[in-house]
């Protein structure tokens, strides 16, 4: 006897969860390529336009496709509502606007990606919103900035680029004691190796471009939390700003978050593999993987993340003129700014994502002209090893 939807293992939800067949009773999910919906006449349309009726009325509003990914996105987290959008950028962006006006206060990790860093420390101040950015490793910090009412706290967890790591249960406690929501981008943990929800955030977000599809696709972004907040707060602030995900990428998530646990978990390996080659070398300094006994938060990593993510960092001594020697030298890995793709992909933070942050602030940030951060994708980890191996020779 089948077990009921509810009680399917993770593995199964990803390739079964929210599935709505048309009467047509498709194999595959079926792809609705369509703007608009019509009705049998006009009383319909007003009654679908007030709400009166549960059903499709236009598709920056919801589509049948979309609505599927949503829901299978929404069993994976554990969270009670989801909704896509059309990049993580939105998805981050609607969830911290839609809640705010002028006087409010957002507290945030100053350990951010360089886009989310703009958001929180020029745009959001700029329309009269007090922000402030602490070291998101020092409980302290978010004590003494959370001993005043704030309206939101909002952080990654690993940060980005060099994965830093947020205690999400004890902020959360303090941030809802100042009255705030708790936002967490959870894109380099992925949804296989961290539950924000069940550590006490409010809402989560990711950037569905990696992980989730992580075949170098296409765009997309996700925003997850209680019922109330997707439908009643978020919804109106989604549907009216037009940041709606187009249903053919949602249709390609849905088939990848299929092999979701497959590429994550291979990923996975693979980067616990290159980290403990990567430990070895002389030439590397300041490792950050979560997964490593060397990371400084290890011990934090193993209680709040179930896997090691696909993502490290490393720093070279001799700066950007070494780093770039490194990175002109890799002949497998790609030079890119992506990540949690197939392919293995590296990047130089302070030139390119970080790039028009200050030098003051990337201080700030602690990442340095020497940091790499790489992406470890489905490649074997010996072909992987040899081509930093060369590399790091050739930048010697």
């Amino acid at each position: 006897m089948t077990s009921e939807p509810k009680n399917w293992k993770k593995q199964t939800q990803l390739v079964r969860g929210g599935l709505d067949r048309s009467p047509n009773r498709e194999t595959s999910e079926a792809l609705y390529m369509t703007s608009g919906y019509v009705y049998e006449n006009a009383e319909e349309a007003e009654a679908a336009f007030r709400g009166d009726t549960d059903r499709f009325v236009y598709s920056r509003y919801g589509n049948p496709t979309v609505r599927m990914l949503e829901e299978r996105l929404a069993i994976l987290e554990g969270a009670e509502a989801c909704r896509m959008t059309g990049t993580g950028m939105a998805a981050i962006f609607g969830a911290l606007a839609c809640q705010l006006k002028a006087g409010d206060r957002v507290v945030a990790s100053r350990a951010l990606f360089g886009a989310c860093y703009a958001i929180v420390a020029h745009i959001l101040p700029r329309w009269g919103i007090e922000t402030e950015l602490v070291d998101g490793r020092d409980l302290a910090a978010w004590e003494a900035a959370l001993s005043r009412p704030a309206k939101l706290v909002f952080l990654e967890s690993p940060s980005n680029p060099i994965l830093q790591l947020v205690d999400i249960k004890a902020v959360s406690e303090l941030a809802h004691a100042a009255g705030a929501l708790v936002v967490v981008d959870n894109v380099f943990a992925s949804p296989l190796y961290q539950a924000p929800l069940e550590l006490g955030a409010d809402i989560v977000t990711y950037s569905a471009t990696k992980h989730i599809d992580g075949q170098g696709r296409l765009l997309a972004g996700a925003v997850l939390g209680k019922r109330d907040f997707v439908e009643k707060v978020f919804l109106p602030f989604y549907r009216q700003t037009g940041a709606v995900v187009s249903a053919f990428n949602a249709w390609v998530m849905l088939k990848s978050l299929e092999t979701l646990e497959l590429r994550v978990a291979q990923m996975t390996a693979n980067a616990g593999r290159l980290a403990d080659w990567l430990a070895d070398q002389k030439l590397v300094e300041a490792l950050a993987w979560p997964g490593h006994p060397s990371h400084p938060q290890y011990d934090l990593a193993c209680r709040q993340m179930s896997g090691g993510s696909s993502l490290m960092a490393f720093q070279l001594p001799g700066g950007k003129g070494q780093a770039f020697a490194f990175l002109n030298a890799l002949q497998l890995i790609d030079i890119s700014n992506n990540l949690g793709d197939a392919k293995s992909l590296a990047c130089h933070p302070a030139s390119t994502t970080h790039m028009n942050l200050t030098q003051e602030e990337r201080d700030a940030l602690e990442i340095t002209d020497g940091h790499i951060r790489l992406s470890v994708g489905l490649e074997h980890s010996d072909d992987l090893i040899a081509d930093l191996e060369q590399a790091l020779q050739a930048a010697c």
